[in-house]
């Protein structure tokens, strides 16, 4: 926070598309809540991409949206939150960006329903999303069939939720560069 003049600045916010197992009733929305309840995010509603991008269930059932845009036949339904810093920073850590995992970037998103006070159309809004690496999204692609999902439901999950019961996922990850993760896994990755 910085002092200008008299006044104080607001804190620097990051809105983010949360697509997988960050929204509400998924895994790993706890740490989601951790962050509202700290003052380090705010739920603002359900949204969709603007752009038809490839989302897809990877090793063990992880969801991964994939920087393809205009490939695959869905627009990606998710939830956008408001973020700080100090909470994108661990959303950061979550989501393995200094290992290679993910990479935070720009998407365009729109409210899922139409907002009475812009004559019933969608507004768009410019926020980040974590998608997949560049260094295997092609590749993870391809192995899906290049069949992808609209949202990660609950039956999408299942898989997920299956590997965490286990605690294989975590510590799989986090020793691992992913490349090396997918290698590693491949035989699973595709069969379940």
């Amino acid at each position: 926070m910085t002092i200008s003049g008299n006044a104080v600045d607001p804190p620097k916010q990051t809105l983010i598309f949360s697509y997988g197992t960050l929204k509400r009733g998924f895994a790993n929305h706890t740490l989601m809540q951790d962050l509202i309840s700290s003052n380090d995010a705010v739920f603002i509603g359900n949204y969709i991409t603007d752009l038809h991008l490839p989302l897809v269930r990877g090793p063990h059932g992880v969801p991964f949206l994939l920087n393809l845009p205009g490939t695959g036949r869905h627009r990606v339904r998710g939830e956008l939150y408001s973020v700080s810093d100090a909470g994108l920073q661990r959303l950061d850590v979550l989501e393995g960006i200094t290992l290679g995992h993910y990479e935070r970037l720009p998407i365009t998103v729109s409210p899922e329903i139409r907002d009475a006070g812009s004559g019933g159309r969608r507004v768009a809004v410019r926020a980040e999303a974590y998608y997949a690496h560049r260094s295997f999204a092609e590749d993870m692609w391809r192995r899906s069939g290049q069949e992808g999902f609209e949202s990660f439901s609950q039956e999408v999950a299942k898989g997920y939720m299956k590997i965490l019961k286990k605690r294989v996922l975590i510590p799989a990850i986090s020793v691992l560069p992913f490349q090396q993760f997918l290698e590693a896994t491949e035989v699973a990755m595709w069969s379940e």
